[in-house]
């Protein structure tokens, strides 16, 4: 293959598959290859890829804390559209890709490597996020997906290659997983074989951080949560940095049994899959922002921002992050939350999240228009001329339909 490939950053996890990939890249290419493990939150000690790293003879390996930058550069500007994908995805898997190809393609600058390598397959959607990312960044990257090329058909073939290469295969690692997770401190996803029928309901162990909300607690639990300028800045009048405040709030609807999905998805290269997801304290934080919105944002705005949610979601679950349309989205998404700004008060109780209270001091809500008591600022019989004005089209049209 290849000889061209001199230097190549592999997004490494330190797990079987791309140790395996690693020492494939080795013997492929002749290449020298840089590793980069990134912590995203998924809750993984790290250092044990260092040492696999260094194991295979790898010189130069790259581990990085990007909690903060994840929460507050990727999840918090999505957050701000309370974005869904198809109404019930939250983007836990989307929303990092992004981040991992940035870092790769830096890391390729500064190391002189002209290639980077990621472990997607060939079927999902995460090869075309990496590879949108890496092109947007450096057009002229040179990008390997082992999984499109190697000569590799199934899991024996994969142990077979990593026994014959010294590299060390766990036991629980030698038969076919029973499904891929994939975790960050947005979420955690399971896929795969154990759900590859989505008649069947998933099996509980497959959550992993959230309890089961038949097992919650009988007492809820009610929080309080500060936004400014559309980010969560508190929680219960402590002040969080993103990733510290996304861990408290993990911490807290998990126990509540809250965030737990289970969807049939579009993917982008055309088939359907079935994935269960666990997003506690995204799925707290979605619902408290819209919330904080529903008093500080005015109605056309709202609804506005409502049409094109389902574009902006569409945007990142397909990997253009980095396209000019989801950048001149995200300036008028940011242009709206200038004064989403306040407290929401927030009910978790076995599975759900309330709104109980919201308080802000650029609220729009003004309970001496909506009372139902006398008031002295609305004229009620104004209602009249503005249901005329608006039925006069469908007055005329019942008319001219008139037989």
């Amino acid at each position: 293959m290849g000889s061209d490939i001199k230097k190549v950053v592999l997004a490494y996890s330190g797990g079987l598959d791309t140790s395996i990939i690693l020492k494939w890249l080795q013997t492929t290419y002749g290449c020298e290859v840089v590793t980069f493990t990134a912590d995203l939150g998924q809750g993984e000690e790290l250092e044990p890829a260092r040492k696999k790293a260094e194991m295979l003879g790898i010189k130069e390996i790259y581990i990085e804390d990007l909690r903060e930058e994840f929460v507050r550069d990727y999840v918090f500007p999505m957050f701000r559209a309370n974005t869904l994908y198809e109404g019930t995805y939250l983007l836990g898997t989307s929303i990092a890709r992004p981040l991992i190809a940035k870092r790769q393609i830096e890391i390729a600058a500064a190391t002189g490597a002209d290639a980077v390598c990621h472990g997607a397959t060939g079927k999902g959607n995460d090869q075309v996020r990496f590879e949108l990312g890496y092109y947007a960044l450096n057009p002229d990257i040179k990008i390997i997906s082992p999984w499109r090329h190697w000569e590799f058909v199934g899991r024996e073939d994969l142990i077979d290659f990593a026994e014959k290469n010294q590299i060390p295969v766990p036991k629980d690692k030698r038969g076919e997983a029973p499904f891929s997770v994939d975790a960050n401190l947005l979420h955690i996803s399971c896929e795969g074989k154990a759900l590859e029928d989505p008649a069947k309901e998933s099996e509980e162990y497959m959550y992993q951080r959230t309890v089961r909300p038949e097992d919650a607690p009988d007492t809820p639990t009610y929080i309080t949560i500060e936004f400014e300028k559309g980010d969560p800045v508190a929680i219960n009048g402590e002040k969080l940095s993103p990733a510290a405040l996304l861990t408290k709030l993990n911490e807290l609807g998990g126990a509540n049994g809250i965030g737990r999905a289970d969807i049939v998805e579009n993917r982008f290269v055309g088939m359907k899959s079935r994935g269960v997801y666990e997003t506690p304290g995204g799925t707290i934080l979605i619902a408290a922002h819209r919330a904080m919105e529903s008093i500080t944002l005015d109605r056309e705005a709202t609804h506005l921002k409502d049409e094109l949610m389902p574009r902006y979601a569409k945007m990142i679950y397909n990997g253009f992050w980095f396209a000019p349309e989801r950048e001149m989205l995200q300036a008028a998404i940011d242009k709206s939350q200038e004064f989403v700004t306040g407290e929401v008060r927030m009910k978790l109780y076995k599975g759900s999240v309330t709104t109980v209270g919201r308080t802000s001091p650029y609220s729009l809500y003004s309970e001496a228009h909506v009372t139902f008591e006398k008031d002295s600022v609305y004229d009620q019989k104004d209602a009249e001329g503005f249901i005329k004005l608006n039925a006069l089209r469908l007055r005329l049209r019942a008319q001219a339909q008139k037989t």
